[in-house]
């Protein structure tokens, strides 16, 4: 908990007769700056403590935002045969939301600055539930776009992102490990939810299965009551006089309005840091994360309809998904570990991860009967594990530590161009070709794509680091001259 700043003593010095006694703009000023003020003379965070509720409100966002997402392949078959469409024209549905979550990221962050968190966490909560429950009377695939695809990915991203910021506030030693515990409720609500759902749709079908998942996602709204703000103390909000005059002000003083336009400026790099578009480095990594996006969520989309097109019973095609999210958390927890050991380079550690899952999703075509699909599904996760863990930590090396969180929003908004493509893509290749192995050769060749992309930056950060060597040793020499 922040402690109390002392109260404020005013200056003693006599009032300046021109300077207006109530100006909105000054008052607004200080009122930041006392606010400021408070925050660094607080103390740390607590890394422990009520953090432990924040980790497991976080627990359950993840597991029901993304860990939906990941199950929604039971929804996908039901739907598939329901409106009797193409894998391209269901796909839509998944991917819209992936996208939606990604570009809705920085929105979530800056409408949780404004409001606060745990009010910003529980309208999403509502937004993710109305968007499902509306889905289940949807009557054509346009109005499950708009539900289940924009209104429901809307409302994980103003859920997800501002959880993930208070988790960041509550540990700061423990943080490795509070990330690692929420994040596993991506992977344990997967491996619990995916034969849950194929539970309800065999028995309330495919709409009342969505009414029972959008009565669940309520929990997004006791999440959000769940963070309570290390600081109480609260900023006063300007009254609409207030507001009048202060815009009557800047328009009057040239200077203060370009005091506000940088601060404006400021502001918005603090969530999408665009300047980094001018970084070669950033945007070879964004490539990569583009490409890795296209492969990465086309395989949990399609692989319980490619078990079924190969006459695996549903509940035991439902069952590979929940192997596939086991193996999926100890890959994270396993290879996470092995990173924070530096044995090597982790940009090299995210590419041979990144080679071996392309590999294991070129080779699922070969599997046919159940067994061979678990391995397959069990290798998937495990790798998959293995990538997640580690592509932040390369972006926090690739732009530095003190950019990773403006750098984290303008990456997420490029690499939706490959979530929301993804898997209609790979959804076009199975309508030509009319077999669903198709989509994961499609993933499996987009993820290799992306492995160039690390090499070419690996390529180009060993050059630059060799060029400033050679530099500093001709200075050197220069200098002994």
């Amino acid at each position: 908990m922040w402690n109390r700043p002392p109260p404020f003593s005013p200056s003693v010095d006599p009032p300046d007769k021109d300077k207006k006694p109530d100006d909105p703009v000054k008052a607004s000023s200080f009122s930041v700056t006392e606010m400021e003020s408070a925050v660094t003379r607080g103390v740390g965070p607590p890394d422990g403590g009520y953090g432990w509720f924040i980790v497991l409100a976080s627990f359950l966002v993840f597991g029901l935002t993304f860990g939906v997402i990941k199950s929604f392949g039971v929804f996908y078959v039901e739907i598939h045969r329901y409106f009797a469409t193409t894998a391209t024209g269901t796909a839509w549905i998944t991917s819209i939301s992936i996208a939606t979550v990604h570009i809705g990221a920085p929105v979530g962050a800056a409408m949780s600055a404004c409001v606060g968190h745990r009010a910003v966490v529980m309208l999403g909560g509502l937004l993710s539930s109305v968007g499902m429950v509306a889905g289940a009377y949807a009557q054509n695939l346009l109005q499950l776009y708009i539900t289940v695809g924009f209104l429901t990915g809307f409302g994980y991203a103003l859920t997800w992102t501002p959880t993930v910021a208070m988790l960041g506030c509550y540990f700061e030693k423990r943080r490795p490990m509070a990330n690692a515990l929420a994040s596993a409720g991506e992977c344990i609500i997967t491996f619990l939810f995916t034969p849950f759902f194929q539970l309800l749709v065999d028995e309330y079908s495919w709409r009342g299965a969505m009414l029972v998942l959008g009565a669940a996602q309520l929990n997004l709204c006791v999440c959000g009551a769940l963070l309570r703000p290390l600081s109480n103390l609260a900023e006063k909000r300007p009254t609409e006089g207030d507001r009048l005059e202060e815009m009557s002000q800047t328009h009057m003083d040239p200077q203060r309005a370009n005091i506000r336009s940088q601060s404006l400026r400021s502001k918005v790099l603090h969530y999408v840091d665009y300047t980094l578009i001018a970084n070669p480095h950033f945007m070879l990594y964004s490539m990569f994360g583009v490409f890795a996006a296209l492969g990465f969520f086309a395989p949990a989309l399609f692989l319980v309809p490619y078990a079924r097109s190969q006459g695996i019973e549903e509940y035991q095609a439902a069952a590979l998904m929940s192997i596939s999210a086991a193996l999926d958390l100890l890959g994270r927890l396993l290879f996470g570990w092995v990173a924070n050991l530096r044995l090597v380079q982790t940009i090299h550690q995210l590419t041979v991860t990144v080679i071996l899952l392309a590999v294991v999703l070129l080779l699922c075509p070969l599997a046919s009967t159940f067994t061979q699909l678990a391995a397959f599904s069990a290798s998937y996760g495990l790798v998959f594990g293995a990538t997640v863990a580690i592509h932040i930590t390369v972006l926090a090396e690739v732009v530095g530590v003190s950019r990773l969180g403006s750098a984290l929003g303008f990456f997420m908004l490029i690499r939706s161009s490959g979530g929301l493509l993804g898997p209609p893509i790979a959804g076009f290749f199975i309508d030509k070709m009319g077999n669903y192995s198709t989509g994961f050769l499609m993933a499996g060749v987009a993820l290799i794509l992306s492995a160039l992309f690390l090499l070419l930056l690996h390529h180009m950060t060993r050059r630059g680091r060799d060029t400033q060597l050679q530099a500093k040793d001709s200075s050197s020499a220069t200098e002994k001259k």
